[in-house]
């Protein structure tokens, strides 16, 4: 049930280069048929082209820039994102999901209850929850309130993989607002 997103912009920057490249390419040969003057210069692209020689550095630097694209491109298309939904428990033969952020303002909002603690800042990542804030009181014992809240919260949501749980809770000083 986890879905991935979508790699949305690196197709766009290819369709946008592509596309910008074929209107290029049909406005100049329109223009070189009805002999008005080109935007682009057949004549002038072709002389540069034949003058230009296999072993110039115009000719490595640009075939370097087109692999390094194009492998950057390749790269974004075949590597995994951060997933969209998480998997929950399956329960009576459906599949469920939830939304990354949606759990992490469900795990934000079981933060809120913990008596002492400001600022609370929660981050997902692949496998591993961290929560962090600040706190008047003894950070010890903030710290295991924590980790209580949002284990039960997670307990409640049940995720299909459940990530570990690393708090990590400053004290305020004296003086300090909150």
């Amino acid at each position: 049930m986890t879905r991935r997103p979508r790699r949305v912009v690196p197709a766009v920057v290819v369709a946008v280069l592509l596309c910008a490249t074929a209107v290029l390419v049909v406005v100049s040969l329109i223009q070189r048929l009805t002999g008005t003057r080109e935007l682009i210069s057949y004549d002038s692209v072709a002389t540069r082209l034949h003058d230009t020689a296999w072993g110039s550095g115009w000719v490595l630097g640009v075939g370097i820039a087109v692999a390094v694209l194009g492998l950057a491109l390749l790269a974004v298309a075949a590597l995994p994102g951060k997933p969209v939904v998480l998997a929950l428990e399956a329960g009576d033969g459906m599949d469920a999901g939830i939304a990354r952020r949606s759990l992490r303002h469900a795990l934000a909002d079981a933060t809120g209850g913990v008596d002492g603690l400001d600022k609370t800042r929660v981050k997902l990542r692949r496998k591993k929850i961290h929560v962090s804030g600040h706190t008047h009181h003894t950070v010890e014992q903030t710290a295991e309130d924590v980790r209580l809240a949002v284990a039960d919260r997670l307990d409640r949501i049940k995720p299909a993989d459940v990530p570990r749980l690393r708090t990590s809770v400053r004290t305020i000083g004296p003086g300090r607002a909150r």
